[in-house]
C-alpha cells in the first residue's frame, strides 16, 4: 500500500512539474532598431533550422543554405519564403522538423523587405 501511495505522489509531482509553452511564449522578442541583415539576424535562424538538411551530407544537400550567397539565391530563385510560411503538415513545409515560430519567419521576411543585406 505504501508503495502505491509513493508511486501516485511521485507521478503526481512529475505531472505538476511539467510545463507547456505556446508558440507565442517561445518567440523571441525582436524589434529591429535598424535594417535586418543576414549576419546579424538571419544566419543564426538558418543554422538552427535549416543546416541539418541543407548542407553537405544532409538530405537536401542539393540545395545548400550554408552561406549568405546561397540563402539569398534560394530566396530569389526558389519558393523558400512560401515553404517556411506553410503550416506543419502542409506538403513542402520547411523545416520538416516543425515550423519556425512566427517571429523568426517575420525576421526572414523583414530581411527580404529590407533588401537582403549581408552586413
Amino acid at each position: 500500500m505504501k508503495k502505491r501511495i509513493f508511486f501516485v505522489v511521485f507521478v503526481g509531482s512529475l505531472l505538476v512539474s511539467c510545463g507547456s509553452n505556446t508558440f507565442s511564449e517561445l518567440e523571441d522578442d525582436f524589434t529591429p532598431d535598424e535594417f535586418v541583415t543576414y549576419n546579424s539576424h538571419v544566419k543564426d535562424l538558418i543554422q538552427r533550422n535549416c543546416i541539418s538538411c541543407h548542407a553537405p551530407g544532409g538530405i537536401s544537400a542539393f540545395r545548400p543554405l550554408t552561406n549568405y550567397t546561397l540563402v539569398k539565391e534560394a530566396v530569389l530563385t526558389t519558393d523558400l519564403l512560401d515553404r517556411i510560411q506553410r503550416q506543419n503538415g502542409e506538403p513542402g513545409a520547411m523545416p520538416q522538423t516543425g515550423r519556425m515560430v512566427q517571429n523568426q519567419i517575420d525576421i526572414v521576411l523583414q530581411w527580404v523587405e529590407d533588401g537582403l543585406l549581408e552586413f
